[in-house]
């Protein structure tokens, strides 16, 4: 019996089955993303808040229940002083620039994050918040606007896995995050890449099923609209099994000496994958300096009274924790630098806040520490084309307050949108019908461009 033909819009909706969902608009898309900028970012992100008191902004001159706990030692920069614990990154401190006067004024943990990670203050004005934002964090959005990647790349990428306080919202749950888990681990592989839910695995299902139509596309081979569909086709198969991307979640394509230079510990081989992946050609890599699972020196960097701080022990795994901070970043910033990619790529090193200026005493176990402190903290550039081996900012002399060039964290990421070409103006439409802007306030930091 001969076959009955299929309409055109029947075909397309197949056709569209068999893609897992990926249509012409999705293949165009990735088209115009090669006309896109090249440029990733690469956020060291630690979870808890990091002093700025004992790691970029030290003041050892203060009282003794203010000071920090660690001297400072010189770096390459001439009057840049930092934690002796972290010599390594004073021998790259002409590749970076510190940034000494952040701040805001949300002293809560997934508050601030995501205050500073999507730009955008929660409404959730409880100090016990356990908050999920309400707008998508940078790496989403920059998913959203880069659009599919001509490789198959993810666009956002979590290592080792995603921040737990932002959510996609209105960009769609396409553009949440790749999540790698801990790549040091032996045996580890590169994670399940998904094309709009579908797995490349599925690929060869989604084939085979495409091969029925093969016959009924002969049929009508000479209508143009068809010729151009099959050809899309060919091009997301080409997209979906790309070798790029298994090249780029390799690690063993590294030396053993990079390798170990990185560390072979969580952080290093999240650092290490995630300049592989920035290579490649991802936007945007998360590097989540928070994995207390993987033992104490991992811990989060809440390092307050009653958090895992002995009696007179104040920073017992902060001092466990720099050295493997100090070995994965310093090695990074080397790494991009040597690569000659520090024009492309961009290293930032960010923290919900900083650390009061006072250490404490406090319950449940007398321990001592230092309270949330979003008032001033530190963070940290490197590459992207912009001026290195600088401060921005001051605090005054107990490190509570910015008294030079104050910046938001509005400011720190227009920074970075800058540097992916992504217009910090530009309007979503959120699940209400309101126009959300990227962000509402901020400007790219002055200093460094």
């Amino acid at each position: 019996m001969p076959r009955k033909p299929i309409d055109r819009r029947e075909f397309l909706r197949l056709g569209g089955l068999a893609l897992g969902g990926l249509g012409l608009a999705d293949v165009l898309a990735a088209q115009t993303r090669a006309r896109q900028p090249d440029t990733s970012v690469i956020m060291i992100y630690c979870i808890g808040g990091m002093s700025h008191l004992e790691t970029y902004d030290l003041k050892p001159d203060g009282p003794e229940q203010m000071r920090s706990v660690y001297r400072p030692i010189a770096t390459r920069v001439p009057g840049m002083s930092i934690c002796e614990l972290l010599p390594r990154h004073a021998q790259v401190a002409d590749k970076f620039t510190l940034i000494r006067s952040l701040n805001h004024r949300i002293n809560i943990h997934n508050d601030g994050s995501i205050n500073v990670l999507t730009g955008k203050e929660p409404s959730v004005a409880d100090p016990e918040s356990r908050a999920r934002s309400e707008h998508p964090d940078f790496g989403m959005i920059a998913s959203r606007m880069r659009g599919p990647h001509p490789v198959a790349l993810p666009q956002y990428v979590a290592t080792p896995y995603p921040f737990h306080m932002t959510r996609p919202m209105y960009l769609g749950s396409a553009h949440q995050a790749v999540s790698t888990g801990d790549p040091s681990r032996p045996g580890w592989t590169m994670p399940q890449i998904s094309l709009r839910g579908q797995s490349v695995n599925d690929l060869e299902n989604r084939r085979r099923l495409l091969s029925q139509f093969d016959g009924l596309r002969s049929e009508r081979d000479r209508h143009e609209a068809h010729q151009s569909l099959d050809e899309f086709h060919n091009q997301a198969f080409e997209v979906l099994t790309s070798p790029a991307v298994a090249r780029a979640f390799d690690l063993q394509q590294e030396s053993p000496a990079l390798r170990d230079r990185y560390g072979r510990h969580l952080w290093g081989q999240s650092c290490l994958l995630a300049r592989r992946l920035a290579e490649a050609g991802t936007a945007v890599i998360s590097v989540v300096a928070n994995t207390p699972e993987f033992g104490p020196e991992f811990t989060n960097w809440d390092d307050h009274p009653g958090n895992a701080m002995r009696p007179g022990h104040f920073a017992e795994y902060m001092t466990r924790r720099l050295s493997y901070f100090d070995e994965c970043v310093a090695a990074l910033i080397e790494d991009i630098h040597t690569r000659g990619l520090d024009r492309r790529i961009l290293v930032a090193v960010a923290t919900e806040f900083g650390r009061a200026p006072r250490i404490r005493t406090g319950p449940p176990d007398n321990s001592i520490g230092r309270d949330h402190w979003p008032d001033a903290y530190s963070g940290l550039i490197a590459g992207g084309g912009l001026r290195m081996g600088q401060v921005v900012g001051a605090t005054d002399a107990r490190g509570a307050y910015p008294t030079e060039t104050p910046c938001s964290p509005q400011d720190f990421l227009a920074t970075i949108y800058r540097h992916l070409g992504i217009d910090m103006h530009h309007m979503f439409i959120d699940s209400t019908g309101r126009p959300i802007p990227i962000l509402h306030h901020g400007q790219p930091i002055r200093a460094l461009i």
